[in-house]
């Protein structure tokens, strides 16, 4: 509720903290864990088309100044087009919408946002519902996420060694040469 009020206090017309944040917080809990086990950063996405490029890094300056606890992130959603083949190697669409660009998170379980309503009510974004998100299953977004980069991710975030109790839905044969890491038909 912290890192949410701080968010607030950006005064961003449309935004949210989602993916990693919310999943991470959520399979801690669903795990029994007292505390955070990975919280790398707190994702705050939101969607100004107006602003200028590059407010990104202010932003996120001013929550750090504000909210120093919190490892904020800070994207502008309606310029994600801009850096994305660079940082993926391939160009994406521009979005049009906070919604549009939560729907193309690279997994389902993590295509999910919060945000508080001017009354402080808690409000969830979350274009895939959150079947995925409680039931654990970790399954591939293919909106925007190649099965590459999904592999990638699969590797790179270790969902089964920090969550055990995690499914992971393989693509094809992705995770063929990886049978002794992973556990991709976990129950």
């Amino acid at each position: 509720m912290q890192a949410l009020s701080a968010a607030q206090d950006m005064n961003f017309s449309s935004w949210c903290i989602g993916a990693g944040a919310v999943r991470n917080l959520v399979w801690d809990h669903l795990h029994g864990y007292q505390h955070s086990s990975y919280l790398h950063d707190i994702d705050l996405a939101y969607f100004d088309p107006d602003e200028n490029i590059g407010m990104e890094n202010k932003h996120q300056a001013i929550l750090s100044q504000k909210s120093p606890a919190f490892p904020w992130e800070v994207t502008n959603q309606a310029y994600v087009h801009y850096w994305y083949k660079q940082y993926f190697g391939y160009t994406v669409p521009a979005l049009t919408s906070l919604e549009s660009a939560i729907a193309t998170w690279p997994e389902y379980a993590t295509s999910v946002g919060i945000t508080l309503t001017p009354k402080n009510d808690i409000q969830i974004i979350a274009p895939y519902g959150l079947n995925d998100l409680f039931a654990m299953h970790v399954r591939r977004n293919p909106e925007r996420v190649d099965i590459a980069t999904y592999r990638q991710r699969i590797l790179s975030k270790r969902y089964q060694e920090r969550w055990p109790q995690v499914t992971i839905f393989p693509e094809s044969s992705i995770f063929a040469n990886h049978s002794s890491t992973l556990n991709p038909m976990r129950n």
